[in-house]
């Protein structure tokens, strides 16, 4: 389909519009060219590119807009880099993307101390909100800068600070600042913890400004707020994931930290490579949407009864998505269509990446929520201990499988929390046979918020759900 906007003609097929796509060049090494932090601010739509590494690789890439008529443009501070950050400060009224920092007439200036660091968060400042942010490095470096005066601060090595070792290589992705403390996640997973989940490297954890403290010692890759003040959204979302399935935590004031669980959609976006870029993003007024293994979710960022129960599943997909945001009253997509990464990938040619332009509403023609997952991987259980809340909502088709090493008749609780307000019933009563295996189908369209399992003796034990 060919539109145009003043007298000039583009194409547009499905949502892409092949002149906005960008290219790294073939010299001197092929690598990415993935669209990391979308962002829109004065009358235009922003985006900053990475490369699978720094400065070296990549050319054509770093900091574009796109006008109101949908032209292309590379801005001249523009720099090559591993940039997924972005943010606005309303103190200063600037907004940060990459090492960049934009005021409302489109005017850039750049932290050139940061140019090299792959930059993956920018986060409100725990004492001087006004004046400075914090700045993640995908290294694990973490620094505060002045906006006002672009100094830069180098504060931690979060490798050491969360004793990240260097078996294989870290992935800071994310942070976040509310209720007191910033949140960082590192996603950090590879064939090794699939094995042996306990060495992982994969990172949530938190500062109060003095001290460190690890949350989970698992791949975590995004971690999502609305400032503390503001009542409709006091919480703190994290999303990672372990080989059992997703994972959901939330930090709320009255409960600390409270785990639930996400069927994921695909395992091609489980490794540490593959992740670009998980995100919990507002869409629409008050309205959030979550990309997390495969699969969009809308998402409350309201919270009830210090509760979660607004997350349901909308579609299914293999995309790579960088970012998401809304612009002009269109959902837009991040995209990393190419990436070749040293030729690693002998079909993958020349490095590119484009947006997708279309409505929120789109998303439900994506493909149908369908995904796998459940609270145990060969996990020890004990007897009456529940498990974490598994999603159940939003799934046409459900059927449940249980093994257990305690063998034959073991008595696992199917529980459900219809309402989403933590009461709990009890739905079914499993038994293990000979070889202590259970399984169940559901009936079609039975559902609750969240469902959990209580084993009536303790052992190491597996439960995965099947939605389709």
């Amino acid at each position: 389909m060919s539109h145009s906007t003043g007298s000039a003609p583009f194409l547009n097929l499905g949502g892409v519009l092949p002149h906005l796509a960008v290219r790294a060049a073939h010299r001197p090494r092929r690598s990415e060219t993935g669209i990391g932090a979308l962002m829109p601010w004065a009358d235009r739509l922003w985006f900053a590119t990475y490369v699978a590494h720094k400065r070296g690789t990549g050319d054509g890439t770093g900091l574009f807009f796109v006008d109101d008529d949908f032209r292309l443009h590379k801005h001249p501070a523009s720099v090559v880099g591993t940039y997924a950050n972005r943010m606005v400060h309303a103190a200063s009224d600037h907004m940060i993307i990459g090492p960049h920092r934009i005021d409302p007439d489109g005017r850039v200036e750049t932290f050139q101390d940061l140019v090299d660091v792959r930059l993956t968060a920018t986060c409100p400042h725990l004492t001087d909100p006004a004046n400075k942010v914090y700045f993640l490095g995908m290294e694990g470096e973490f620094f505060e800068a002045d906006v006002r005066t672009m100094k830069v601060t180098f504060l931690a090595d979060l490798l050491k600070e969360l004793s990240v070792h260097g078996k294989t290589l870290p992935h800071f992705k994310s942070a976040s600042t509310n209720h007191g403390r910033v949140v960082v996640a590192n996603n950090s997973y590879y064939p090794k913890d699939f094995i042996d989940p306990a060495d992982c490297n994969g990172r949530l954890a938190e500062w109060d400004g003095e001290t460190w403290t690890i949350v989970e010692r698992t791949q975590f890759n995004t971690t999502a707020c609305r400032a503390s003040r503001n009542k409709l959204g006091p919480a703190t979302f994290a999303v990672g994931q372990d080989r059992a399935s997703a994972i959901l935590k939330v930090f709320l004031p009255a409960t600390g930290w409270q785990t639930y669980r996400l069927p994921k959609s695909t395992h091609t976006q489980d490794h540490a490579y593959t992740t670009e870029w998980p995100r919990i993003r507002e869409v629409e007024s008050e309205r959030w949407l979550m990309d997390a293994s495969g699969m969009f979710y809308e998402m409350a960022c309201m919270t009830y009864a210090d509760r979660v129960w607004g997350v349901r599943p909308v579609s299914s997909h293999l995309r790579i998505i960088g970012d998401f945001c809304s612009w002009n009253g269109l959902l837009v997509l991040a995209g990393d269509q190419t990436t070749p990464l040293g030729d690693a990938n002998l079909e993958g040619g020349q490095p590119q990446a484009n947006l997708w332009f279309g409505k929120t509403d789109d998303l439900w023609q994506f493909g149908k929520p369908a995904g796998w997952g459940g609270p145990w991987w060969e996990t020890p259980v004990r007897a009456g201990e529940p498990s974490d809340p598994f999603l159940m909502t939003g799934f046409e088709h459900k059927c449940l499988h249980v093994t257990h090493d305690g063998g034959a008749g073991v008595r696992v609780a199917v529980e459900v929390d219809f309402m989403g307000t933590g009461q709990w019933f009890q739905a079914e009563t499993l038994r293990t046979g000979e070889g202590g295996y259970a399984g169940h189908v559901f009936p079609t369209g039975f559902s609750a918020h969240w469902v959990r399992l209580v084993p009536d003796r303790g052992g190491v034990a597996t439960a995965q759900f099947h939605y389709t």
